[in-house]
């Protein structure tokens, strides 16, 4: 009994790491290239870390809760690149779904992409904006939908099968992200060396959001958090 408990919490263990880095450094490789091809959002993010940081000291984790708009890029690229496409649930009882009779423990696929591409919850569904998710309370009140309320934000799932991962792959994302924008400009190469405004998003088929074309660019230092200690 204690060595299957204790195989048990090995694996959760497991499953929950392995599925928050697997999933984060999809997500950070996607909030970076946003930021290349929105270098107004991307200057955005660094001003802001800059007024609650300061230009002595490294970004800190505890920064993090100071800087709603590096937690609304990372929501936005969640919104358009989620790391699963759908989820499962089995239905309770029976209904009908879009005239549809779906039976009693009937297991049904929940589409999370489309129901956040989905232009009757969103305004232009399919752009870059990360101030959708810097509303005020007092607007969001007279809005058809609060989207971190209702059922329209769903990157994890939701519910009380939502990804126990979250909130350690959100962490890790808002860091690297954060860091990443502090201490470096970003260059786009291309396959010949030239320079390129754009990255392409292009997305590869398959069940998870991958790049089509790999990411390449060259960084380059604008902070040394090594040179304020040395």
């Amino acid at each position: 009994m204690i060595n299957g408990l204790y195989k048990f919490k090995l694996t959760l263990s497991s499953d929950l790491f392995v599925g928050s880095t697997g999933t984060s450094s999809e997500v950070i490789l996607w909030t970076i290239t946003e930021l290349i091809n929105h270098p107004f959002v991307f200057n955005k993010v660094r001003e802001e870390i800059n007024s609650v940081v300061g230009s002595t000291r490294l970004v800190d984790e505890s920064d993090v809760e100071n800087l709603p708009y590096l937690q609304a890029v990372v929501k936005e690229t969640l919104r358009l690149y989620p790391p699963l496409l759908v989820t499962t649930r089995k239905c309770r009882q029976s209904c009908k779904i879009g005239g549809f009779e779906i039976p009693q423990e009937t297991m049904v696929l929940i589409n999370l992409y489309g129901i956040m591409r989905d232009p009757d919850l969103w305004n232009n569904p399919n752009e870059f904006q990360p101030e959708r998710f810097l509303v005020s309370s007092e607007k969001q009140d007279s809005m058809k939908y609060k989207h971190d309320e209702m059922f329209t934000f769903l990157p994890f799932g939701a519910g009380r099968r939502a990804c126990p991962g979250s909130k350690l792959g959100l962490s890790m994302a808002h860091m690297a992200v954060a860091t990443m924008v502090q201490c470096f400009n970003w260059e786009v190469v291309g396959d010949g060396g030239e320079n390129k405004a754009k990255v392409n998003t292009e997305v590869s088929k398959g069940a998870f959001i991958h790049m089509a074309h790999p990411l390449k660019c060259v960084a380059i230092v604008k902070f040394n958090p090594f040179d304020c200690v040395m």
